[in-house]
């Protein structure tokens, strides 16, 4: 499977090997994630809408995150669940001050690319060591295979891309849809139009 830019039409049907599957799932979160930041000023990006803490801004940061954490685990690297990374984790879903909209945009963009050709590189059913996860009462690291941690990631991305979608709608009524039309500047169809901002 080629891998794209962000700017390109979301995975559709097809005989896909599961590999591919999984691979064009994860980049359609993260396609439909990114384009909820488009067309933000920085303000709108930061704005809280609905009773929760969460920003359009904060949920492409934290995404990054969870880039970057799958990244370094599969890579080898020791990730420990200690205070200070659970600092970073709840610091990952605010835009702190001094960071802007547009670095995190970079940093989610370049991760994008090392993420998705990293899952593209290993096999569904390749053995892995899935790390502790206190949170769901998970203590230890675990054997298991990457088809798991992929689901799962796929699983983490849409709900986030679920948080931006309504965040997105309660700032200007745009929705994932056409947002996602208007940034790959495809025309509108009897179904959706692209996103235009408001007069």
């Amino acid at each position: 499977m080629q891998l794209h830019p962000w700017e390109v039409t979301m995975f559709g049907p097809g005989r896909h090997s599961e590999g591919d599957n999984l691979v064009g799932f994860l980049d359609g979160q993260l396609t439909s994630l990114r384009a909820a930041a488009f067309g933000l000023s920085e303000p709108q990006a930061r704005d809280t809408p609905c009773r929760s803490s969460l920003s359009v801004g904060g949920l492409i940061k934290h995404a990054s995150y969870v880039m970057r954490q799958y990244l370094r685990r599969s890579s080898g690297e020791d990730v420990p669940i200690d205070e200070a990374g659970f600092a970073e984790f709840t610091g990952s879903f605010t835009l702190a001050e001094g960071e802007t909209l547009a670095a995190a945009l970079k940093t989610f963009d370049d991760l994008r690319a090392q993420f998705l050709a990293r899952v593209a590189s290993i096999g569904p059913g390749d053995e892995v060591v899935a790390p502790p996860a206190p949170w769901d009462g998970v203590d230890e690291p675990v054997a298991s295979v990457a088809r798991f941690e992929f689901v799962h990631l796929v699983e983490e991305l849409a709900r986030h891309a679920g948080h931006a979608d309504i965040l997105r709608e309660q700032l200007d009524g745009a929705d994932a849809a056409s947002l996602v039309m208007a940034v790959e500047g495809r025309p509108g169809n009897d179904f959706v139009q692209p996103w235009t901002p408001p007069a």
